[in-house]
């Protein structure tokens, strides 16, 4: 099989992952009584599944705590239909991207103001979705983190260069 056709099998996969994944999240809405439009794409190595509408507020919960369940359903689903182990990203309302600019602008303001102090800065407890964004914002700007903790308190720890 060549790497072409390693990438399609792959893409094809990914593909049928946010198919089993959107119409879960569909039976799910629909039990919920909620109006939402379901978006599907392959970002890199992920399905990504967004639910798009007014008021799902819901859905996401406080500090996201709803969607992160929600996600974990999901991919127990696809993982029953699959068989395999899935990444698959879910988003609602636009929590997740809004999230991320967040968390990366954090990122940015905790690397200058260690750059500058040259002290480490442990930072709140956040998820391995949140962590993995301030580390990546962190990397960006030249300097270190870690992880520290057990879940579901492990926190980013910022690290002069």
């Amino acid at each position: 099989m060549s790497t072409a056709d390693a990438t399609e099998v792959d893409l094809q996969a990914l593909e049928q992952e946010g198919e089993i994944a959107a119409d879960y999240i569909e039976g799910l809405l629909d039990i919920g009584d909620f109006d939402g439009d379901i978006d599907m794409d392959v970002e890199g190595d992920r399905a990504m599944v967004s639910v798009v509408g007014e008021e799902l507020d819901e859905l996401v919960g406080k500090r996201g705590e709803v969607l992160e369940a929600l996600q974990e359903l999901t991919r127990l689903a696809v993982h029953r239909q699959t068989g395999n182990r899935t990444r698959l990203m879910l988003d609602v309302g636009g929590y997740r991207e809004r999230r991320r600019a967040e968390l990366t602008k954090l990122g940015q303001d905790v690397a200058a103001e260690v750059q500058k102090s040259g002290e480490p800065k442990p930072l709140a407890p956040m998820t391995p979705f949140e962590r993995k964004i301030v580390h990546d914002a962190i990397a960006a700007a030249g300097l270190r983190s870690e992880s520290e903790g057990e879940e579901p308190t492990r926190f980013v720890v910022v690290l002069p260069a």
